[in-house]
């Protein structure tokens, strides 16, 4: 059944998801989210997208802490492995598509 979404009108707790679509094991789902997430390595690779407010992502390569600030529009790839945790500026909506299960 098609679907439409309208990312902008979507709220819930922090974090908590509503499920897009699930493509050949990989899932997308869409956040919104006003708290930090936690340290974590999601079980292959992730992409996140955010489609409306700020966030400041933080990731660990080479042993050093990294971060880069993300607005509306903008995508973070963590490849397999990657440490990260994204930190909202306030209110986010974001688009994540990683294996489905995947923490």
């Amino acid at each position: 059944m098609p679907m439409v979404v309208r990312s902008r009108d979507f709220t819930a707790r922090a974090w908590e998801a509503l499920p897009i679509a699930l493509i050949d094991g990989v899932g997308i789902r869409l956040h919104w989210t006003d708290a930090p997430y936690v340290w974590h390595v999601n079980d292959g690779q992730e992409v996140f997208a955010v489609l409306d407010g700020r966030v400041r992502m933080h990731w660990r390569a080479d042993g050093a802490e990294r971060t880069a600030l993300l607005e509306a529009g903008d995508v973070f790839h963590a490849p397999e492995g990657t440490e990260h945790v994204a930190h909202p500026q306030g209110a986010a909506r974001i688009l994540v598509i990683e294996r489905a299960g995947s923490v």
